[in-house]
């Protein structure tokens, strides 16, 4: 079994992922294509989705039975120990880079910050 669900993905990548899987719901296709044809299927979802997020889901022999990859999603598959979990962003951890400063900074003598500054 594979599934595929395709988020703002371009008409045309759609109108091609019926020839060979059945869309049940708008961006949702599911089939059972052989191993080369998914990964067929995958690579051309890759190259034609643009600015759209694509996620596929297929049966395979291991632990879960299954596997998935993404393509341009916020949510990343990590392995751990041996079972394949979905990571997702936290809303709440800051920005990545430096911290944002905010008035001058430490070490400087009370007068530099005022001629800096202007503060006093």
């Amino acid at each position: 079994m594979t599934v595929i669900v395709l988020t703002n993905c371009p008409a045309g990548l759609r109108g091609f992922l019926t020839r060979w899987l059945l869309e049940i719901s708008a961006g949702v296709f599911v089939g059972n294509p052989s191993a080369r044809i998914r990964d067929v299927l995958w690579e051309e979802v890759q190259q034609y989705a643009g600015q759209g997020r694509a996620l596929l889901a297929h049966t395979t022999n291991n632990e879960q039975g299954f596997t998935f990859r993404t393509h341009d999603h916020a949510w990343h598959p990590t392995d751990h120990e041996g079972v394949t979990l979905i990571r997702r962003p936290d809303p709440n951890a800051p920005a990545p880079g430096p911290a944002p400063r905010n008035g001058p900074p430490s070490g400087w003598s009370r007068a530099a910050k005022r001629r800096r500054f202007g503060r006093g």
